[in-house]
C-alpha cells in the first residue's frame, strides 16, 4: 500500500463523519470545514456533490472543499495526487448534469473540466487556497482536473444520506 492509499484511507472515516454531518444539519455543520491537515486554511468551504455511481446506478454524496469563483464553484479532483480519478469524477463524465449542495441550498446544475488560460488562473488561484494540491499534483503523471459548477436552478428538497452511506 502507498503513502496516498494509507492517506487516504485514514481519511475515510472523518469523511464520512463529515458528510453525515453536513447531511444531518442541512450545512449548518460541514459547510466550513479546516483543511489544515491537507495543507489547506484553518476554514476551507465545502460543498456536497451528488452523483450516480457509473456501475451501480445509486445515488453517491461527496463532500468536497470548493473554492467561490464569481458565482460559480470550483473543485478539484486530486484523489491526494493518486494516478487514478476519484470515482466522484468518473461518474461525472457519464452525467453533464448535476445536483450539489452549498450549505443549505441545494442546485441542479452543469459542470465543465476547465481548460487552457482559464485552467491556469484556477489552478493558481486554488494552490494558494489549498497548497497541498500543488504537492498532490507532484506526486501523480495525470493531469489533477479542475473543474468549475454552475448552478442552474434551486432545488428544494432536503437531501437524505443513501442508506448505502450510512
Amino acid at each position: 500500500m502507498s503513502d496516498v492509499d494509507e492517506l487516504l484511507a485514514r481519511r475515510a472515516e472523518g469523511i464520512r463523519q463529515h458528510l453525515r454531518e453536513y447531511i444531518e444539519t442541512d450545512g449548518a455543520k460541514g459547510y466550513l470545514r479546516d483543511q489544515t491537515h491537507a495543507g489547506g486554511p484553518k476554514v476551507a468551504l465545502a460543498l456536497v456533490l451528488k452523483t450516480v455511481g457509473r456501475r451501480t446506478g445509486r445515488e453517491i454524496l461527496v463532500p468536497l472543499t470548493y473554492a467561490p469563483w464569481g458565482d460559480e464553484y470550483v473543485i478539484v479532483a486530486s484523489k491526494g495526487g493518486t494516478d487514478e480519478h476519484p470515482s466522484w469524477y468518473l461518474n461525472l463524465i457519464a452525467r453533464p448534469e448535476i445536483d450539489f449542495q452549498v450549505k443549505d441550498k441545494r442546485f441542479r446544475g452543469v459542470w465543465r473540466e476547465a481548460e487552457g488560460e482559464e485552467r491556469a488562473v484556477l489552478w493558481e488561484y486554488l494552490t494558494q487556497y489549498i497548497r497541498d494540491y500543488a504537492v498532490y499534483q507532484s506526486r501523480t503523471s495525470r493531469r489533477i482536473p479542475v473543474l468549475v459548477l454552475t448552478a442552474r436552478e434551486r432545488i428544494g428538497e432536503r437531501w437524505v444520506l443513501p442508506e448505502h452511506q450510512r
